[in-house]
């Protein structure tokens, strides 16, 4: 999945939230590592946050317009799966 361009602006924020040591953390922050730079070059005013704790499940939420949230858990999934389940939170498949 690319993540080279523009997204909707009916996104308003997009937060990833995942453990920084744990295994089943493992794709998130894989997913992180290598699409962040994109997301951010692409959408360079969209808030795209990062919260790593010990212990947190793997998970992603995306804030829409009128304060709608929807998440997907990606807890246990490698990179790619992460990002075929953040392209489908994000209406990009």
């Amino acid at each position: 999945m690319s993540f080279a361009k523009a997204l909707s602006p009916a996104i308003r924020e997009i937060r990833i939230l995942c453990c920084q040591t744990g295994a089943a953390s493992a794709g998130a922050r894989q997913f992180i590592t290598s699409n962040y730079p994109v997301l951010k070059q692409h959408n360079p005013d969209l808030p795209i946050l990062i919260r790593q704790a010990k212990g947190t499940p793997a998970r992603v939420f995306a804030r829409f317009e009128r304060g709608q949230e929807k998440h997907v858990d990606v807890e246990n999934l490698p990179s790619s799966d992460v990002a075929k389940k953040v392209a489908q939170l994000l209406n990009l498949s």
